[in-house]
């Protein structure tokens, strides 16, 4: 894991500059410049459009009694994708839209919810339910089988 995190905190900056000079260079400095803060605005805007989608239909879900698991991973993923585009370089602008984008979003959602479901069987995941002296509110006490619920979060 640290392996991994050293790489995204070095790797990713180096190859965000590298891109930043070779653009800079092909294009213009203040060019690459607009061009950084327009993806910044357009990133904003869409970021609250899609994550105002997403947290209506998962209000939608829950008022039919539904467990909004797949709508959650969206919300994640536009929370990331607005992040991500905020952050200045054409790397994470690529992966930050792509989390925004409905269709490509979907995507990777399916993606992420057949990985979580694999660690899941393999005993990679484990849920714990505490019981105490006072009932949790949204738990009637029982072990919660994520292979019970479809894709959609229904059971």
């Amino acid at each position: 894991m640290f392996f991994k995190l050293f790489l995204l905190f070095t790797v990713v900056p180096v190859l965000e500059l590298y891109l930043l000079i070779k653009i800079g260079t092909a294009i213009g400095v203040f060019e690459t410049i607009m061009v950084v803060i327009i993806t910044g605005i357009i990133g904003a805007w869409l970021a609250r459009r899609e994550g105002f989608h997403v947290l209506m239909s998962i209000n939608r879900s829950l008022g039919r009694g539904e467990v909004p698991a797949r709508k959650l991973v969206e919300g994640l993923l536009v929370f990331i994708g607005g992040t991500l585009l905020l952050t200045p370089g054409f790397l994470t602008d690529i992966i930050g839209f792509s989390f925004l984008i409905p269709v490509f979003r979907n995507i990777m959602v399916t993606i992420m919810i057949d990985h979580f479901k694999r660690s899941v069987k393999k005993g990679n995941v484990h849920f714990t339910v505490f019981r105490g002296e006072e009932k949790h509110p949204f738990s009637d006490g029982k072990v919660i089988d994520a292979s019970d619920y479809s894709d959609d979060g229904e059971k």
